[in-house]
C-alpha cells in the first residue's frame, strides 16, 4: 500500500483494484451523492470501467496520482477519497481540491483535516501556485470545509448540468487559495 500522506487521524493512500467495493458503497449512498448526481446509484461496472481508472491515473507533471483513498488511521476503515489533481496534466501550478466521504465520516472534521494536509503537501512539495475547489452553491457543508481549509470564495457561476438536480438552479461556487495567501497565513 502506497501511503501518500498521514494526519493525526487519516491515512491518504493510493487506490488499488481492491477498492471497487468501497467505491461502490460510497457512490451508492444517495445522501453522499446528493450534490453530485442527485443521489442516483452507480453500477459496479461503471465503478470498474470509469471511476477506478480515473482514480488510478498518474499525472505526468507531478509524477503522482490525483486521487487518494482516505482511511481512518487507527482502524483502517475506508472513509472516502480526496482529489488533488492538476487541472492541466502537464503543469502542476493549479490543482483542484475535492473530497467525497461516506456518511459516517461526515461532520467529524475529516474533510478539513485531509484537505489541509493536501494543501500543505501541494505548496511545499509539488510546486503548486493555486488551489481551486468547486461545489453547488447550496452545498453549505462543503463550502464550510473549503473555508476551514483556508480557501476563500472567488465567484459564483452557472454550468449546464446534463440533468438538473435539486439545488442546481442556484448555480455553483468556486473557492481558491494561492501560495502567497497560504504563506501569509502560516
Amino acid at each position: 500500500m502506497h501511503v501518500f500522506s498521514e494526519t493525526d487521524r487519516l491515512v491518504l493512500r493510493a487506490f488499488t483494484e481492491d477498492d471497487v467495493e468501497h467505491l461502490f458503497a460510497l457512490d451508492n449512498d444517495p445522501e453522499v451523492m446528493r450534490f453530485i448526481n442527485g443521489g442516483k446509484p452507480t453500477s459496479r461496472e461503471t465503478i470498474r470501467a470509469r471511476t477506478l481508472p480515473r482514480l488510478l491515473r498518474v499525472y505526468p507533471c507531478s509524477g503522482t496520482r490525483g486521487y487518494w483513498a482516505a482511511e481512518q488511521k487507527t482502524t483502517g476503515v475506508f472513509l472516502g477519497w480526496f482529489e488533488f489533481r492538476p487541472l492541466d496534466e502537464h503543469d502542476a501550478a493549479v490543482v483542484e481540491l475535492g473530497y467525497r466521504l461516506n456518511r459516517a465520516a461526515q461532520g467529524n472534521g475529516y474533510a478539513t483535516e485531509g484537505s489541509r494536509a493536501l494543501i500543505d503537501n501541494g505548496f511545499t512539495g509539488f510546486g503548486v501556485e493555486r488551489i481551486t475547489a468547486n461545489t453547488m452553491a447550496v452545498n453549505t457543508a462543503s463550502r464550510r470545509v473549503m473555508e476551514k481549509a483556508g480557501l476563500s470564495f472567488l465567484r459564483s457561476f452557472s454550468s449546464d448540468w446534463p440533468e438538473a438536480i435539486e439545488g442546481s438552479e442556484h448555480g455553483e461556487v468556486e473557492y481558491e487559495l494561492t501560495r502567497m495567501d497560504w504563506e501569509r497565513r502560516r
